[in-house]
């Protein structure tokens, strides 16, 4: 028979137990436009990743200011009425993912065949841990592959006081050669010539080699095929007689879709990054990518600005891949494999993965509030955990980073 005392010291002993913390461990998640997400703040910065294919938007930086911003495109189809989509990875499409074999993947190789952007762009993603240790907070996701057995483990981390994303990915198994890296694509406004994109030296850039846009499938493209150049601001169209295209300043051409690819240099010192800027002088404020140019040697640009009209694009799409990758343009790993233009000029197009031995890619990226007249990034001067980026109007901001996790993986 139960004591009188027990009904009510029970009552206390529940409430009691709800107020306790819940373990570091637990995670936080959300709906995020229709798809459930693991969520990582600091004061800063709060991203979200959803639970299919680790897409990593919306993210809000300085989100403890009057103004946050949130730079990340998200498919516009996201919170429709469920429908099917032609490949896994437009599920969730939005932000930033890490894709591997990176691209299209139409054509198998050895008995694989992988769905476009590999099985971790549209899998399940498992929660290890959310975990904080002084100012820094790290989120840790975890996916598997079955085509290539293998095991992708997933380490976001956020620094208290700076609005910059430290991503790594450690790959475990899926031995053997593979195109890989990050596809960030970015929201693009809708005035012409809003943007201002930049990057660190390169070597040469082409235009797609083939048919990137088919009209057959109600897509168009704009920019002549297999055209090599070296600078964004000189860029040849597919029309006779017209003036090249200036690629440092979008959006432009409404109505097309192309795809271009920019060689980096590789610096004299091997510590030093590349990397990519776009600039939003109308809202003040430049995003940024930064990657060891040995490991992710080129930049991938979608530059998509209404220019697919099949489903689910429907002619709506306006964002800008920034995708730092070791590939063949998106054509995925058949291409990337074989012998090709980038191969041929002494360009890796595939990263090899050893059975015995993790690989770990490290990548930042993130925002900086830049002064009225700041137009365009000129270059970047790489401190002691610091960045200073240099505008071509001769103005500069400096942000507090540590670029060297791009080499150490470690903050």
């Amino acid at each position: 028979m139960n004591s009188p005392v027990c009904y009510p010291m029970c009552l206390l002993t529940l409430i009691f137990l709800s107020f306790i913390p819940a373990s570091a461990n637990d995670p936080e998640t959300r709906s995020m436009n229709s798809q459930p997400a693991f969520i990582l703040s600091s004061p800063q910065v709060e991203l979200a990743v959803t639970e299919t294919g680790g897409h990593m938007a919306p993210v809000t930086f300085f989100r403890d200011s009057k103004h946050p911003i949130q730079p990340y495109y998200i498919s516009p189809w996201q919170d429709e009425k469920p429908q099917s989509v032609p490949a896994p990875v437009l599920v969730s499409l939005r932000g930033d993912f890490f894709c591997m074999p990176f691209g299209g993947n139409a054509e198998a190789v050895q008995g694989e065949l992988h769905p476009p952007h590999g099985e971790i762009a549209g899998a399940k993603w498992q929660h290890v841990s959310t975990t904080k240790k002084g100012t820094i907070t790290t989120l840790t996701l975890r996916a598997t592959t079955q085509i290539r057995p293998g095991v992708v483990t997933k380490e976001l981390s956020l620094v208290d006081h700076q609005n910059v994303i430290y991503s790594r990915h450690t790959i475990e198994g899926f031995a053997g050669n593979v195109p890989l890296g990050h596809h960030a694509t970015l929201a693009m406004p809708d005035k012409e010539g809003s943007v201002h994109l930049a990057s660190s030296p390169i070597l040469f850039g082409m235009t797609y080699p083939g048919v990137f846009s088919d009209p057959e499938k109600a897509e168009y493209q704009a920019l002549l095929p297999g055209e090599k150049w070296t600078s964004l601001t000189d860029v040849p169209v597919a029309w006779k007689n017209q003036p090249n295209a200036d690629l440092s300043r979008l959006p432009a051409r409404k109505g097309f879709a192309d795809l271009i690819q920019l060689v980096n240099q590789l610096s004299e010192s091997p510590d030093t990054p590349a990397w990519t800027t776009a600039t939003f002088p109308d809202e003040h404020y430049l995003w940024f990518s930064l990657k060891d140019p040995s490991v992710l040697r080129t930049t991938v640009f979608w530059i998509e600005n209404h220019g697919r009209h099949g489903h689910p694009w429907n002619g709506r799409n306006n964002c800008l891949g920034l995708e730092d990758v070791t590939a063949h343009f998106a054509d995925g790993l058949a291409a990337s494999m074989k012998d090709n233009v980038l191969t041929a000029a002494g360009i890796p197009t595939t990263v090899a993965l050893s059975p015995d031995k993790p690989t770990s890619i490290n990548y930042i990226q993130g925002v900086v509030r830049i002064p009225e007249g700041f137009e365009m990034v000129r270059t970047l001067k790489f401190g002691p955990e610091e960045v200073t980026f240099f505008s071509t109007t001769g103005q500069q901001v400096s942000i507090p980073i540590q670029h060297t996790f791009l080499k150490s993986g470690k903050l």
